[in-house]
């Protein structure tokens, strides 16, 4: 029974061929394009707005040669919320619950900040690794926590993004199971756990914008050390 819960995050597969990249490429498709009229719908308005205002506060505290990103980082915001969110509909798949995946997004990312750091500012980027006012005697040990712990923010993106939402659709699948175990027996505590259930996907719905933000996020501020 417990191989059947873990079954819906198994890459799927149609006659041998992995439908991982489908499942990647489609959100692209559903995002409306701006038409050549000057008023544009109501639905891309929206969707500007979103954008601008997300750019302008993930920008906010880089400076001008971080502005560069905020295409990048604006796309890949959008990319992983609608990725989750397509993830939650019945009988889809979600592409962000594997951790191959997420540290695809995670390591080229994080290293790219750090080139940028050790290429325009290598004394300030190596200076993040001793603490001013640290001891002699502390300072070999210091500089090897440091280390590790900039080798270890890639590896806790991708791992914080996967396991959020590994948890949150593990959760939603045991409550549905016990909801339809529960409705013939007890009616009454089956309606009870089916309204625990839809608030529990409310609250899916907004870890997985909030998990994109965070990562995106983290991200900014990786780069905002190095620029």
């Amino acid at each position: 029974m417990m191989v059947s819960f873990f079954d819906q995050f198994a890459s799927p597969s149609f006659l041998g061929i992995p439908l991982i990249a489908v499942a990647i490429a489609l959100p692209w498709l559903l995002f409306p394009t701006p038409p050549s009229r000057w008023i544009n719908n109501r639905l891309i308005t929206i969707q500007t707005w979103f954008i601008n205002r997300f750019t302008n506060q993930l920008m906010m505290p880089l400076s001008v040669g971080g502005h560069k990103w905020a295409l990048l980082f604006a796309s890949l915001m959008v990319f992983l919320i609608t990725i989750n969110m397509l993830g939650l509909l019945p009988y889809t798949f979600t592409p962000t619950t594997q951790l191959s995946l997420n540290m695809g997004f995670a390591v080229p990312l994080w290293l790219a900040t750090v080139i940028i750091g050790m290429r325009n500012q290598p004394t300030v980027a190596l200076g993040h690794l001793l603490p001013e006012g640290t001891p002699i005697p502390l300072i070999p040990v210091l500089i090897i926590i440091e280390t590790i712990s900039l080798f270890i923010r890639p590896l806790a993106l991708g791992v914080r993004l996967t396991a959020n939402l590994t948890a949150g659709h593990l959760l939603i699948q045991l409550i549905a199971t016990a909801v339809f175990v529960l409705l013939p027996m007890m009616p009454t505590v089956a309606i009870l756990t089916a309204t625990v259930l839809f608030l529990l996907t409310l609250l899916e719905v907004a870890v997985a914008m909030i998990q994109a933000y965070v990562f995106v996020l983290l991200l900014s501020l990786y780069l905002q050390e190095n620029v």
